[in-house]
């Protein structure tokens, strides 16, 4: 994915007309029509949500537009939840190159992605607070959903024939296996909470901090190893469409996903997110924060409705998906059930940062000021200040260090703490 994606950079001077042509060229297969409902109950006001339906991928263009929807659920305070909430998309879209057609922009979204949580991550750890927050984000354009997650706030698809998949992966100590020694083998201690007399008790937690978390925004004071990386897929649903079900912790804790699927059919998105709510509440009570946004993506003829339970379901469902991974999607989850014909584009889980970013060949280097560029956070770098993602150390010149892309000190020191090469708040000069 690496270097199709950073050969796009060279893209950056496309002029516009030529992109609305692109995008009008694409504008005759029809889009489905995107409709949306939230709900809400607060017990600690630290859920936060974010819902836009006018982004542009060409800026002016409004053939061009697509649907961002988001969930934080923050933790130890709200600053990091509300923080990411303001920031985190800019930041996901100033990390894809300019002068991309829709196809190219959604190719490049899931590095992109990576990109802007790692930097709100580090921008809002810069200015020394100690909250975190999950955060899932899922951008719809057209039949295409892009779904990026840290933590355990989940994102499901329900589609016409009754099939639920997880779109998500929970990033929870007690349930992650994979997660667990990875905190482990970066540094970090795993295990409960101990009380007088040795006994242990609760889920599992990551010390220092108590986190029951492996991955989040924030929460500077937990260490590094908790990693703001984001788990990411991708998939195109088919023209039948499908309804998405986005929410924290606080409705997945009281029902399972099916539970949560099957309890909204056949209503609206508006009243279906109050209805998941409400079926929460009924089930555990208001233990926690609880938020729920609901997606109907519906063909532009409007004959299909809102998922609506099927008459029968055989227990032996073939799995229909026609897959394209464009990376490493074998190394996670393959949850995704028989759901019609949806496409699986892409998928990826991994924590190390190089592997997310993939490789560059001197493709970070900007056209316009002759530049190399950060991946993480966008500011220009000399080339000689450059450090390829790749390289062992950095103080090394091994593992073909003109190789993009590349990372200013900062965030290589970032990544070097992630993985457990050197101690959370060490810089290098």
């Amino acid at each position: 994915m690496g270097s199709t994606e950073g050969s796009r950079n060279h893209h950056n001077l496309v002029p516009l007309a030529a992109l609305i042509s692109r995008e009008l060229k694409n504008e005759k297969m029809e889009k489905p029509t995107v409709r949306y409902g939230h709900a809400a109950q607060s017990r600690k006001g630290e859920d936060y949500f974010l819902i836009k339906t006018d982004g542009q991928r060409v800026p002016g263009n409004s053939s061009s537009t697509f649907s961002a929807f988001a969930i934080f659920d923050g933790h130890n305070g709200n600053a990091a939840a509300i923080y990411t909430k303001e920031n985190l998309l800019n930041h996901v879209l100033s990390a894809i190159p300019r002068g991309l057609g829709r196809e190219e922009w959604l190719q490049a979204l899931p590095r992109a992605l990576v990109a802007g949580f790692v930097k709100a991550d580090k921008d809002f750890q810069s200015r020394g607070e100690t909250s975190g927050t999950t955060a899932t984000v899922v951008i719809v354009d057209g039949w295409t959903v892009t779904v990026a997650s840290v933590g355990d706030s989940r994102c499901i698809l329900d589609t016409q024939g009754g099939a639920v998949s997880t779109l998500t992966v929970d990033h929870r100590l007690e349930e992650n296996v994979e997660e667990r020694e990875r905190v482990a083998a970066s540094g970090g201690e795993v295990g409960r909470l101990s009380i007088v007399g040795g006994a242990e008790i609760g889920p599992l937690r990551c010390w220092p901090g108590g986190l029951c978390l492996s991955r989040s925004i924030g929460d500077m004071d937990v260490g590094e190893f908790i990693v703001p990386i984001p788990y990411v897929k991708q998939v195109k649903l088919s023209n039948r469409g499908g309804r998405l079900i986005i929410a924290s912790d606080g409705i997945w804790d009281a029902l399972s996903s099916e539970e949560a699927a099957k309890s909204c059919r056949g209503l609206p998105a508006e009243l279906a997110a109050r209805q998941v709510v409400k079926e929460a509440l009924r089930s555990r009570g208001l233990k926690d924060d609880t938020t729920c946004i609901v997606v109907d993506i519906i063909p532009p003829d409007n004959s299909v409705q809102p998922p609506t339970p099927p008459k029968k379901q055989n227990k032996l469902r073939a799995l229909l998906f026609r897959k394209k991974s464009r990376d490493s999607a074998h190394k996670l989850s393959k949850k995704l059930s028989a759901v019609g014909i949806v496409e699986e584009l892409f998928e990826e889980g991994s924590a190390m940062l190089a592997e997310r970013l993939g490789s560059d060949e001197c493709t970070a280097q900007s056209t316009t000021s002759g530049l190399f560029m950060c991946a993480v956070c966008q500011v220009d770098l000399a080339p000689s200040e450059g450090i390829s993602v790749h390289a062992g150390s950095i103080f090394s010149m091994s593992s073909k260090p003109w190789q993009g892309p590349f990372l200013c000190s900062d965030c290589r020191n970032k990544k070097d703490a992630m993985e457990g090469k050197r101690p959370s708040g060490v810089r290098v000069v």
